[in-house]
């Protein structure tokens, strides 16, 4: 065997071996839940579920016995997700609620909050996760990709905000949670406009915590280089190739997680306003 397949098979190897070591993680979570049940069960809305972190979150969640609507366009991948997390919902009395959603549609937003309403009677938690990442240098004008950006990360949040605000304001309580990303804090070459974007995530959510009334909590969850399929948007060969680099070591999307879970399971009286997560080796 060559040097190369050694460590090929070394890597598949430890690959494995992290799957099967979250799955088990994963399996004891759950069952503890069953055993003991959730300090306070929720109904959570999560947008960008069909993939990476908005899937980690509304599965875990699941686990932990919430009941999740999943928000996303691609409404097969949802249906699969309803399928992988059936048992673990059987176990810890949550469930998952798969349910088209555009965020960049207003009325979208609406009738996907209504649903969550209509269904469980209220709404306690909204993760905004929905997210594009189409990197590129400014001067390559991809102007689309901008707005695109623009669209899905800005407005999309807003457009969850706007619909979501009034059903806490009238409960008198509810928890915003905004997955940004590192770009909110740092800009790369390439980042200009997904940096804004990220920006202007935590800078909307942070003037929402500090405009609402304190039984409507905020939070912003700023993840680093995390396993996904964001990169697959990025059309400009020079920032595809950069960001091969730039990901080569990544977390888990299960480690945004259970992040998330850390702020949804703080006593009322306690906002976790923010939290960065990322690869240890990420600087």
């Amino acid at each position: 065997m060559s040097t190369q397949q050694s460590k090929s098979s070394d890597f598949t190897e430890q690959t494995e071996q992290t799957e099967q070591a979250e799955q088990a993680e994963q399996t004891e979570r759950t069952e503890h839940i069953a055993r003991t049940g959730p300090v306070d069960r929720k109904v959570v809305l999560v947008t960008g579920a069909s993939s990476g972190i908005g899937a980690a979150v509304a599965a875990r969640l699941v686990a932990e016995g919430h009941q999740v609507v999943a928000g996303a366009r691609r409404t097969d991948r949802l249906d699969e997700l309803a399928g992988t997390t059936a048992e673990a919902a059987a176990r810890s009395g949550g469930g998952l609620r798969p349910v088209r959603l555009d965020v960049t549609d207003r009325a979208d937003a609406e009738a996907f909050v209504r649903a969550a309403r209509d269904r469980y009677g209220r709404v306690d938690v909204l993760v905004a996760n929905a997210g594009v990442m189409p990197l590129s240098r400014l001067d390559s004008l991809l102007v689309d990709e901008w707005d695109r950006m623009i669209d899905v990360n800005i407005r999309g949040l807003l457009h969850g905000i706007a619909a979501t605000l009034p059903v806490f304001t009238a409960q008198d309580s509810g928890h915003f949670v905004t997955i940004a990303g590192i770009g909110a804090h740092q800009v790369v070459p390439t980042g200009a406009v997904y940096c804004a974007t990220k920006y202007a995530a935590w800078a909307i959510t942070e003037g929402l915590r500090q405009e609402s009334a304190p039984s409507i909590r905020g939070t912003t969850v700023s993840p680093g280089v995390v396993e996904s399929e964001l990169a697959a948007t990025i059309t400009e060969p020079g920032a595809a190739e950069a960001m091969r680099t730039y990901r080569a070591h990544a977390i888990s999307p299960d480690a945004v997680a259970g992040a998330v879970s850390y702020a949804l399971a703080q006593p009322r009286d306690v906002d976790v306003s923010e939290i960065v997560v990322r690869p240890a080796r990420q600087r």
